[in-house]
């Protein structure tokens, strides 16, 4: 009789090394699934790995233009950014990466998809909602979430004593076992002395950027344009950069070198909880920046307030996993249609941690240089104000007057 397949999103990493060996032991047929989103990483090395445990297969998909593309870019057009703080790398991969999954279970003819997603964390419902969205068919095994399995681990520690039994060889020590996870947009870290939100981040932990004090003394400046609200190209240095990929990649190196992006945070899970997490975006955050700018410049004061409320609304859907919802999906058009008339660009100096804007310029802002002047009236009737004034202030008069009458406090 034949084993069930199973697709397991595979890392390499201490996790999902162990779930590979556990569902070996449960007698799956398992094809692991590597998915290049822009990760520093050694995939022929992962690979190998991953054979060497046992897999009968190992796929890897380069789908970094996807990711900026359709996953990032939109995102940046959005102005997403979850608790007024976070951009989302880790929430925007997700989804990603599912197509991806589906994409190989059904090439593969498999039954279920596997993942290292945690029972306390996010991941495990952006994978399984983005699949179940994809694929309504397809069963899904979370080692994290049966008792067989935690019952046998805690936690790492018990996964690093589980790979050293079956000699499978780990990056986490027990030394530094917090863990990470990167991408072409940023480098989270959580775990291990970080659950602790007093404790201050290892210097060496940071992967993408430097500590803004040991940035250049040389500040860099860049030139963004948007078309529609989307980055079309990037002018620095006497280059531009108009590929997707190829912008933020750039902006990710000159953001790196002068320690932009770095947050340290405590947020709300959706399952829950609160939870620590240490950030680095430092293309994203450039590009978010620009963007609020240019959007601020261009668009309509009251259709910027309701694009807000719409993209406070997205950046949930992204975070909670509901990236292919009929919500998401909606508020992404609506988005996309308020962001036609954001185009122009916008110039910046990016230095020492800091993101300062220096001008910008479009031919659709609603900015109107004549009627604003302070050197002469244009079409403006000062008077005007008057009236306009008289009229707000007969809300605050009135309660006033209740206020003095009733000895109100």
């Amino acid at each position: 009789m034949s084993k069930e397949k199973v697709i397991l999103a595979y890392s390499g990493g201490l996790d999902t090394s162990c779930i590979l060996k556990w569902l070996l032991q449960k007698n799956y047929d398992v094809i692991c699934y590597i998915a290049n989103i822009g990760q520093d990483e050694d995939f022929e090395q992962a690979k190998k790995k991953a054979l060497d445990i046992g897999a009968s297969k190992v796929v890897i998909e380069d789908v970094k233009e996807s990711f900026v593309e359709e996953y990032v870019w939109p995102a940046v057009q959005g102005g997403l950014i979850y608790e007024s703080r976070y951009l989302l790398g880790t929430s925007l991969a997700r989804p990603c990466i599912s197509v991806g999954l589906v994409k190989c279970a059904r090439e593969n003819h498999a039954k279920y998809i596997s993942h290292g997603a945690t029972g306390k964390g996010n991941d495990q419902v952006r994978f399984e909602l983005s699949c179940y969205s994809l694929c309504p068919d397809i069963q899904i095994i979370a080692p994290w979430r049966l008792e067989e399995f935690t019952s046998k681990f805690q936690g790492r520690q018990d996964l690093m004593k589980y790979a050293a039994e079956h000699s499978i060889p780990v990056v986490a020590t027990v030394k530094a076992p917090w863990s990470m996870d990167a991408n072409l947009m940023h480098v989270s870290y959580e775990s291990g002395i970080l659950e602790n939100p007093a404790n201050e981040p290892p210097k060496d932990l940071f992967l993408m950027t430097k500590d803004p004090k040991d940035a250049p003394e040389k500040p860099t400046r860049l030139e963004i344009h948007f078309k529609e609200g989307l980055p079309t190209l990037v002018k620095a240095e006497k280059i531009i950069y108009t590929k997707p990929m190829e912008i933020l990649t750039y902006l990710n190196k000159i953001g790196g070198e002068h320690g932009i992006g770095r947050i340290d945070i405590v947020e709300n899970r959706f399952i829950g909880m609160k939870s620590r997490g240490v950030y680095e975006t430092p293309g994203g955050y450039i590009l978010h920046t620009a963007h609020k700018d240019i959007e601020l410049f261009c668009l309509d004061k009251e259709v910027y307030r309701v694009k807000q409320n719409l993209a406070e609304r997205l950046a949930d859907y992204v975070y909670n996993g509901f990236w292919f919802s009929p919500e998401g999906s909606y508020v992404r058009k609506c988005i996309a249609l308020a962001e036609q008339s954001v185009n122009g660009y916008v110039k910046l100096e990016v230095y020492k941690g800091n993101v300062t804007v220096l001008g910008r310029s479009s031919e659709t802002s609603m900015y109107n240089e004549d009627l604003v002047s302070m050197d002469k009236h244009s079409n403006f009737s000062p008077s005007d104000a008057t009236g306009f004034i008289n009229i707000q202030a007969l809300r605050l008069k009135e309660y006033q007057r209740v206020k003095t009458s009733s000895n109100i406090h």
